[in-house]
């Protein structure tokens, strides 16, 4: 599953003379409130990393009873013990004779008695082709030249609930359909290509069909999955247009006339897809209300009641018979699998909560891509406040490049924690590295102590400004930059505060002095800064 571009299929529009297509979808859906962030802005998808968000997962046992749930699972592994110890089956595999009857019956596709209807053969052969796809059934030729299905090896540890057994099963059994969905949806009843007298150039159009099908089907689960993790709890239903839009209009801009057409397109096209996937249990789909075509031609046949029922706001019910999405706890599992197979960090929300502080600060700075917040409050509820506060101090000292980071990061715990916190801060006051954070946090707090020298409150102003420079991966936070850059208490005699400021023993000193001497609009204070900069750095060389 390839990392999530936009979907942006050429559209007419106002600007080049062609005319907006009309489509059935509201136009008026907020994006960024489904994401509750805002656009990429001007940078090219391509030279922006994937980072994909953290998920939650239930239980191993719950996703393994979720898989054994869905209908279509139950059928292939009751398919499967049915064969014991041996069942004939044609030279390819398939049901003969009576038995396809039987199974459609084993199944409750038919009743027990009386004429079995051929949907309901159809729909046991087709759970007995997936059983052999999945390798539950296994069939082969006897000495005797028989052609028999006997049940695979793997039956009796799905059927004990073996949970890398069921969901390696499940996820096979997924990846099939997800395969088939793409190829059902680049497959035109109408074309050629079906026939023996195709030319190379209709199959080669239904290559590049298949493949277009898959990769949007592929950009949609992905978003769904985005929007699963970012969505409160309750919140994760994603109406069709929605999702269609969010893969067709172009990061930074609002969906115009001229993109109906286009959205209207991939939601139709996404529709039968996410409908086979959900047969899996991979998502919950309604799907798009067929009578809305229906009403459209009426429409544009001069209903005016229609009409005007169609310029009054849409409840939810009428929005919903656009079709939606919600990815299960499976589907999550499904294409967390699917982009660690990729080779993408997808990492669940707890994961560091395993190690001890230092593993669980070195994680968060090691993953951009992890909710450091939660990660922090699942590794403490696992152990005594006051003990794991004393670990994560301990694990934050450091002058290497991650300290300042480290050293954030656990004032964050502090002011989270609150007064279990105290003892630990009170032990390191005299710490050279972490005795100004400590008597900072124990004063906002209300604790009596000693201000830091001002050698201390130096240092702490410099790494607290480095963590800031460092945050995002070492793009800095930008606007926070500028408020501490203003925020400095330069007296009327810079060059006193940076003559003292540059003598900082601190390995981001000069670091520092050059942001402040590009971001402050003080020219003076600026100019002053850059001068200590050079020094700093001149000392750092000397030091080396």
């Amino acid at each position: 599953m390839p990392g999530r571009s936009r979907f942006t299929p050429d559209h007419p529009s106002s600007e080049d003379g062609g005319e907006p297509r009309e489509g059935l979808l509201p136009a008026d859906f907020d994006l960024a409130d489904l994401y509750g962030a805002q656009n990429g802005g001007d940078e090219e998808l391509d030279d922006v990393a994937v980072l994909v968000p953290p998920i939650s997962l239930p239980p191993e046992e719950e996703l393994v009873a979720a898989a054994l749930a869905v209908p279509l699972i139950d059928r292939v592994v009751r398919l499967a013990r049915w064969t014991a110890p041996h069942r004939s089956v044609d030279e390819h595999g398939d049901l003969t004779g009576d038995d396809r009857e039987a199974a459609a019956r084993l199944l409750g596709l038919a009743p027990e008695e009386g004429p079995v209807d051929g949907d309901a053969v159809v729909e046991a052969l087709r759970a007995w082709a997936l059983a052999c796809d999945l390798d539950l059934v296994e069939t082969g030729t006897t000495a005797e030249g028989t052609h028999v299905a006997i049940p695979g090896p793997d039956l009796e540890a799905v059927e004990q609930r073996d949970p890398e057994t069921v969901l390696e099963l499940w996820l096979e059994a997924a990846s099939l359909v997800r395969e088939l969905a793409a190829e059902a949806d680049s497959v035109d009843p109408d074309g050629d290509a079906g026939r023996e007298d195709a030319d190379e150039d209709g199959l080669a159009d239904v290559e590049d069909a298949r493949d277009s099908a898959a990769e949007l089907l592929d950009e949609a689960l992905q978003v769904l999955y985005e929007t699963t993790a970012f969505a409160e709890p309750g919140a994760e239903t994603v109406p069709l247009g929605v999702l269609a839009a969010l893969l067709v209009v172009p990061d930074g801009e609002e969906p115009d006339e001229g993109m109906l057409g286009d959205i209207t397109d991939v939601m139709v096209a996404l529709d039968p897809m996410l409908g086979d996937l959900a047969e899996l249990g991979l998502l919950e789909h309604r799907p798009i209300d067929p009578d809305l075509f229906e009403e459209e031609d009426a429409q544009d046949g001069g209903a005016p009641a229609e009409e005007e029922e169609r310029d009054e706001p849409l409840t939810d019910e009428d929005a919903a018979r656009f079709g939606t999405a919600r990815l299960t706890p499976l589907g999550q599992y499904a294409i967390r699998q699917w982009l660690l197979e990729e080779g993408y960090d997808a990492p669940l929300i707890g994961d560091l909560a395993e190690g001890d502080g230092a593993a669980l600060l070195q994680g968060l700075l090691d993953s951009p891509n992890t909710m450091p917040e939660r990660e922090v409050q699942l590794w403490l509820a696992r152990r005594e406040p006051t003990a794991g506060v004393r670990e994560l101090l301990a694990a934050a000292r450091g002058r290497d490049a991650g300290g300042p980071v480290r050293r954030y990061l656990v004032a964050s715990v502090l002011t989270d924690i609150g007064d279990p916190a105290v003892d630990a801060a009170r032990e390191v006051v005299d710490d050279p590295e972490l005795g100004g954070l400590a008597r900072e946090w124990l004063r906002e707090h209300g604790v009596e102590v000693d201000a830091p020298e001002r050698p201390v409150a130096l240092w702490r102003m410099v790494d607290s400004f480095a963590a800031v420079m460092l945050a995002g991966g070492g793009g800095g936070d930008a606007a926070r930059l500028r408020r501490l850059v203003a925020e400095l208490p330069v007296t009327d005699n810079p060059a006193s505060y940076f003559g003292e400021l540059w003598r900082v023993p601190h390995p981001y000193t000069a670091d520092v002095l050059e942001t402040v001497g590009e971001l402050h609009i003080d020219r003076t204070v600026a100019k002053e800064a850059r001068k200590a900069a050079f020094k700093a750095r001149s000392r750092q060389g000397t030091d080396q």
